[in-house]
């Protein structure tokens, strides 16, 4: 039966540009959220890892690879995803590329978890907030990428906070090196797969490579008496079993915001996590933070200003914000 209101009466009808405008507004909205809870995960998990203080960083490591891939299972089985993950184990290719960005990943986690739990947050926050710079040299040095001039004044003061820095701890600052180029070389390891492997298969893939290792790990620990999993009570117990959905969460928000926003956004978004970090560190863990740190933070900052203005004005210049390079580019943070 056909209706007999008047076209007059009828709502007015909604042009295609309304509803893309209203559409975006949507999408975008629920990126910035996906990507605050993503970076302000991985900005609290010191916190995390200081209730732990019990455990050492090679037993929260070896047991966050070890739940990792329990709760990676359970995902799996929920989001139907065993037919990516048989494409990425069948890939021989895929396979060896996350191999080898396993093996990045664990060492950036146990520096970072060393950090932590001996008191260094301080430093691992630096490690995150130099990762930027230390990715635009990974470009030049493996994929002899071109630096534009202010690519490299913002290099040069990198540098320049790193020298100030070794100068104020008394030595290098490997710890935020290691933290830096480990997971410098994991985003252009990862970025050799590209999309064909979302984060959930990654993250298992990786997580599965380290299983044996971790679990030798484990046992060796129970054996010689050094394991506190089941020696302080059910709520470290049931901590240590939560480190397989803290390392998992913040992924699955980052993929959320990554499908949603710009990558000059996300990289944008990505400071948040080191920032939380090092207020963390100041003050909760009272860390000590003598003037001339402050000098080489102050630096590592400017670097970093002067990434994100260049990165700007190449967003303006070709209005493609996806092909823009230096802090834009960004990758799932690996903490």
């Amino acid at each position: 039966m056909t209706s007999t209101r008047s076209a007059s009466a009828r709502p007015p009808a909604r042009t295609p540009e309304s509803s893309a405008s209203s559409g975006r507004l949507g999408r975008t909205g629920v990126g910035l959220l996906n990507g605050f809870a993503a970076y302000g995960l991985w900005g609290l998990l010191p916190l995390y890892f200081a209730v732990l203080g019990a455990a050492g960083a090679v037993e929260i490591v070896a047991n966050r690879v070890a739940w990792s891939v329990l709760f990676c299972v359970v995902l799996l089985t929920v989001m139907r995803g065993w037919t990516a993950l048989g494409r990425a184990l069948t890939d021989r290719r895929v396979l060896g590329t996350l191999a080898i960005a396993a093996v990045l990943i664990a060492i950036n986690w146990l520096a970072f978890a060393y950090a932590i739990t001996t008191h260094q947050a301080i430093e691992g926050s630096l490690g995150y907030f130099i990762n930027p710079l230390v990715s635009v040299v990974v470009g030049v040095l493996v994929l002899h990428e071109k630096l534009r001039r202010t690519q490299w004044v913002a290099v040069g003061i990198g540098a320049l906070a790193v020298v100030v820095l070794a100068i104020a701890y008394g030595k290098l600052p490997w710890i935020a090196l290691v933290l830096a180029f480990s997971f410098g070389f994991y985003g252009l390891v990862k970025n050799q797969v590209g999309g064909r492997v979302d984060a959930l298969t990654s993250l298992t893939v990786e997580t599965v490579v380290l299983l044996p290792l971790s679990l030798a790990v484990m046992l060796w620990l129970t054996l010689t008496g050094q394991a506190t999993l089941t020696a302080y009570g059910p709520g470290h117990f049931w901590l240590m079993v939560a480190s397989g959905v803290i390392t998992a969460l913040p992924l699955l928000f980052f993929g959320g915001a990554a499908r949603r926003l710009p990558l000059s956004t996300v990289g944008l978004l990505q400071y948040l996590a080191p920032v939380l970090q090092f207020i963390f560190a100041i003050l909760v863990l009272k860390e000590h933070m003598p003037p001339e740190r402050w000098i080489g933070f102050s630096l590592v900052w400017v670097a970093l200003l002067v990434l994100i203005v260049d990165a700007v004005r190449q967003i303006r210049r070709r209005r493609r914000p996806a092909t823009t390079t230096g802090p834009a580019d960004v990758q799932p943070a690996s903490s």
